[in-house]
């Protein structure tokens, strides 16, 4: 009697280390599922399709090579102050490792600009904005916009290209060269801005 009391508390103590072991085991192999899921996440979202990334914003420092981006800063923090018009984007020309980034803009120019400043990926919506017509003139003055006369058609009082009878070649504009309304010329290179040295 005594030797199966004995055996039956050895097998009970043997059954229980053997649970306790599993468990511990079991909660190690969950531990390192758990960090092997968290690394696959970290490099699914590294290597992602840019589609998946449209509108995110981001240092130039982690884009890629070719991604069209928009609002672009100057200066790291400054807020986006590049590529903001309807339907525009820029380009990243070359892949940013070192301090600065070649982008090429949508007039063609290409810039240097710094990796820590931010961009957003993707192109400006409303492209079709600059292809809209205009209805009406009365559409144009709700938008802000003043008819422009032009000063051939004005008095010789109101512009240095006003009167003469009909299209007269003795006065006017074609009397001499083209000018602006207070009188300064507007072709053959002359600076009509100011005479501080530009920067």
């Amino acid at each position: 009697m005594v030797i199966w009391r004995a055996s039956s508390t050895l097998m009970k103590r043997f059954i229980n280390t053997t649970i306790s072991s599993s468990r511990f085991l079991s909660t190690e192999s969950i531990d390192a599922g758990t960090e092997s899921l968290r690394e696959n996440m970290k490099r699914q979202l590294l290597h992602l399709d840019v589609n998946l990334q449209i509108g995110s914003c981001m240092p130039l420092a982690s884009m890629r090579i070719g991604t069209m981006i928009h609002n672009i800063e100057m200066n790291p923090g400054q807020g986006g102050k590049l590529v903001r018009a309807a339907g525009t984007c820029a380009k990243i020309l070359k892949e940013p490792t070192s301090r600065f980034v070649s982008i090429r803009l949508p007039s063609g120019k290409e810039k240097e600009i710094d990796t820590r400043c931010r961009a957003t990926i993707g192109q400006v919506s409303n492209l079709s904005h600059g292809a809209k017509k205009l209805r009406k003139a009365g559409q144009s003055r709700w938008l802000g916009r003043r008819p422009t006369v032009r000063g051939v058609a004005m008095n010789p009082v109101d512009h240095p290209h006003g009167g003469g009878e009909g299209k007269s070649k003795s006065s006017g504009s074609r009397g001499s060269t083209s000018r602006t309304p207070w009188g300064k010329p507007c072709k053959s290179g002359y600076k009509t801005g100011p005479l501080k040295r530009k920067k």
